[in-house]
């Protein structure tokens, strides 16, 4: 197989996947509770949420931090840290990767993060005010930056190629994922882990949104309260977790016998120029994204088998997005293509949200299946215009599929991911 693209660049695939959500940890226990349609959203229990207005979230369940990382190590990092280490060690794994020697030169990360150290700024927060400024731990700026997804990735697993950290709200996975694929095309390295961390389930990452009103009070019913394009949603259930995807230069998986989950074909990203929070209501920049994403791949509208979306499940952003998806595909091919929102089961990941839907919708093309948007029961008529895969997953051809990310202050990131034996 030709390891360049017909533009003459560097063709790069998916090779590796790890993920923690809280819809499992590691990657077969994830996609089957895709595929089913499982929820995550429970009552909050990594403290006591009763003051909140919102005492629900997409909590990870079951980790154990010194299952990846030596204890005393573990015990410095932040929780994103930790279970961005965790991720990366599972792709690593997954993708059956050697690293000795000068391999691990030519081993890069790019891991983006909305937050970064939210819980241990906390912590610190209360040492300062109960305790006075002499008892604030010295490792408390280590503890909290954002880029110390990344730099922990990389001193944990030695790797020494090209490391950065993208902080752009939502939109931070699926920038690191089009920037890791762009270093490896340029011949930077040959390898990339990229995708995303967030662990923002804390006191003031609940309350902080609560006070934009941006999260679902749905605390009766947590299993339901993320509804993407559902007449009675009302807001976004927050997720966290950590997913890395491995992403190498083709002619290095073939040399060592890799099979690929699929190809990474498109990127692109644009600014909406237009509000903190919410999206551009013309849907052009979003829209100039996709259309930059599947000229970079080389495909046509008509090609695209499903659409991970962004799906946030608040009032605004999801009938913008498919307003979006609409400009974007056309009218006539928006309507016959499959759509989904997985953070109907995994919530919203914030910077994390890239990795989650990038692992999910890598596994969608290997797989031929669609994972579903759950909840959707009464289709919002502003939602109208693309086929929603609603329920249960849908086995169909999936050939090329687009990941979108939009991110507060109007940042836009779209990726597309295509089958390997179609290219």
């Amino acid at each position: 197989m030709d390891g360049r693209n017909g533009a003459g660049r560097a063709r790069v695939v998916v090779t590796g996947l790890g993920i923690v959500s809280s819809i499992g940890i590691g990657v077969d226990e994830v996609w089957a509770s895709a595929s089913e349609g499982r929820s995550g959203a429970a009552p909050i229990d990594l403290f006591d949420a009763s003051e909140l207005v919102t005492t629900i979230a997409c909590e990870v369940k079951d980790f154990q931090a010194n299952d990846f990382i030596e204890h005393r190590e573990a015990r410095r990092m932040d929780r994103f840290a930790q279970l961005g280490v965790a991720a990366a060690r599972m792709a690593l794994d997954d993708a059956n990767l050697d690293l000795d020697g000068s391999a691990r030169d030519r081993t890069g990360a790019i891991v983006g993060t909305g937050i970064g150290g939210l819980e241990g700024f906390e912590q610190q927060v209360r040492v300062l005010i109960e305790r006075g400024p002499t008892r604030v731990s010295p490792l408390f700026v280590p503890l909290m930056i954002p880029n110390m997804g990344a730099a922990q990735i990389s001193m944990q697993l030695g790797l020494r190629g090209p490391l950065s950290c993208v902080s752009t709200a939502c939109a931070s996975g699926n920038h690191a994922l089009g920037d890791a694929t762009a270093c490896i095309r340029r011949g930077d390295a040959d390898v990339m882990l990229a995708g995303g961390t967030e662990a923002a389930v804390t006191k003031m990452g609940i309350a902080a949104f609560n006070a934009m009103r941006a999260l679902s009070t749905r605390n009766d019913d947590a299993p339901a309260a993320s509804r993407p394009f559902d007449a009675a949603r009302d807001g976004f259930v927050m997720g966290e977790g950590a997913a890395l995807l491995v992403l190498e230069r083709l002619e290095h998986a073939e040399a060592r016998g890799a099979e690929p989950y699929c190809e990474m074909l498109g990127y692109g990203a644009t600014g909406d120029a237009h509000h903190l929070t919410e999206p551009d209501p013309t849907g052009a920049a979003p829209a100039a994204a996709i259309e930059m994403a599947l000229g970079d791949a080389g495909v046509g509208p008509e090609d695209v088998g499903y659409v991970n979306a962004h799906g946030t499940s608040t009032p605004i952003g999801d009938p913008n997005e498919v307003r979006v998806l609409r400009k974007a595909l056309g009218d006539e091919v928006a309507a016959r293509t499959p759509v989904s929102s997985t953070k109907s089961m995994h919530g919203h990941c914030l910077g994390a949200a890239g990795g989650v839907e990038g692992v999910l919708t890598a596994l969608a093309v290997k797989n031929d299946l669609v994972p579903p948007t759950i909840n959707l029961d009464d289709l919002d008529p502003g939602c109208e215009g693309v086929d929603h895969v609603l329920g249960t997953a849908r086995a169909t051809p999936v050939g090329v599929a687009v990941s979108n990310g939009f991110g507060f202050g109007g940042h836009n990131a779209v990726i597309v991911m295509g089958r390997m034996e179609d290219r």
